[in-house]
């Protein structure tokens, strides 16, 4: 009980101390609270900036593979992207995606597709440059898109190549301007085009594509319009193992019955890339590894500007109650009181300054994620590292003086000044 009464005692001395001096207590709070801004706001940008690419990631799909002509990273081994080494292969075919399926054991979908954009046209109103999404009809399955309105192409009307089309969010908006656009005709490369279903809005991802944007058709319509079969336009075959497939085994039997299709001989290196997202995952793993080194970096010279200013304080405060500190150890005052009393007020001062850092960083990231796709999240384990490196500081930077004080004589103490 005595302890514990001289505990809140002690907390009491100081926070009058910080009351009693103002300016100091400002300053002193203005070190810590643009350290612990400056590192948890680094760590609040990469942590929310590495949610959104995972996300993003994940809506690949991690157990699809994208077949396309373009690998989408150096060969394992080179620091170099050999471009001139895949310019002359040959492009995927609709025709390679039909025979996956029908070969293949371990494959669930396979859906070939290609974008490519064109002016479209409704009444007076008119989308330069939009993209148009072609494709076999199981990517609505694939990539698990929502119709928001109307409906999804049948498998005849995709066979056939209507002139039929789903349209995204975002160029609805643009096109039809709050008029519902099902029902409604539009005209794309000479074609009119009838709207059948509205995607659900999914918002942007971080490789900058969304079917908010597109227009989706099938590609024996697009087939009429561009000449996809013969000009490289990103084509790209977008395979779904099984649920219960390994996914080495997934990949190697792909590849055989691609080399198959190809009539690649044993030796001869493939002249396709299979394009896994785990690739991509493992390459943000290094990336994200050397960001937060760097941002450990930046915080920590921060913080430690911020330390060094309360331990100048502190320093500063012992000078001044010097005569009070002598006439409380003339008065009985134990060592642990007085050291308790100065690292009290060091933490207090360090806690405070943390806490207006992080409702800086609050305010900021609530600022960019109203104004910006990305949202960023203040996380509960960053608020619990920002209180706690700001509590580490002030015991570490409030120490030496209260040690010093704490071991001051109570008659030169006294006498001083």
């Amino acid at each position: 009980m005595i302890l514990l009464r001289l505990i809140i005692e002690s907390f009491s001395l100081s926070i009058n101390a910080l009351r009693g001096n103002k300016l100091r207590t400002i300053l002193s709070l203005l070190g810590i609270t643009i350290g612990i801004f400056a590192i948890i706001s680094v760590f609040t940008v990469i942590d929310s900036l590495e949610k959104y690419m995972r996300e993003s990631l994940n809506s690949l799909g991690s157990n699809m593979v994208y077949v396309q002509k373009w690998p989408w990273t150096p060969p394992e081994g080179e620091t170099e992207y050999p471009w001139w080494k895949y310019l002359n292969r040959p492009i995927p075919k609709e025709e390679d995606a039909d025979e996956i399926l029908r070969r293949s054991s371990s494959t669930e979908l396979a859906t070939f597709f290609v974008v490519f954009n064109t002016t479209i046209q409704f009444g007076s109103s008119s989308a330069e440059n939009a993209e148009i999404m072609a494709s076999t009809y199981d990517l609505v399955n694939l990539w698990n898109l929502d119709i928001n309105g109307g409906r999804y192409f049948t498998q005849s009307e995709m066979d056939s190549g209507a002139p039929m089309a789903v349209i995204g969010a975002e160029l609805a908006d643009k096109l039809f301007e709050g008029v519902d656009p099902v029902g409604k005709s539009i005209k794309v490369k000479g074609r009119r085009v009838l709207i059948v279903g509205t995607y659900a809005r999914k918002g942007t991802d971080m490789f900058g594509t969304s079917m908010d944007k597109r227009l989706h058709v099938s590609t024996n319509l697009a087939s009429s319009m561009v000449d996809f079969r013969n000009r490289e336009m990103g084509q790209t075959i977008n395979v779904k193992a099984k649920d219960d497939v390994d996914n080495d085994l997934f990949v190697s039997e792909l590849e055989g019955i691609l080399r198959s299709l190809h009539q690649l001989r044993p030796m001869e290196e493939s002249d396709f890339a299979i394009n896994e997202v785990s690739v991509i995952s493992t390459r943000f793993d290094a990336f994200f590894l050397v960001f937060n080194i760097a941002g450990t970096v930046i915080g920590g010279f921060s913080i430690l500007v911020g330390g060094f200013g309360i331990a100048n304080i502190m320093f500063v405060s012992v000078k001044e109650r010097t005569r009070i500190i002598g006439i409380q150890k003339s008065l009985g005052a134990k060592r642990y009181f007085i050291l308790l009393q100065f690292i009290f007020e060091a933490v207090i001062l360090s806690l405070i300054g943390g806490l207006i850092g992080l409702v800086l960083v609050f305010v900021g990231s609530e600022l960019v994620s109203s104004v910006s796709e990305m949202h960023l999240v203040l996380s509960l384990k960053n608020i619990g590292m920002g209180l706690l490196v700001s509590g580490f500081i002030g015991l570490i930077a409030g120490y030496v003086p209260a040690w010093i004080a704490s071991r001051l004589d109570p008659v030169v103490a006294i006498n001083a000044g």
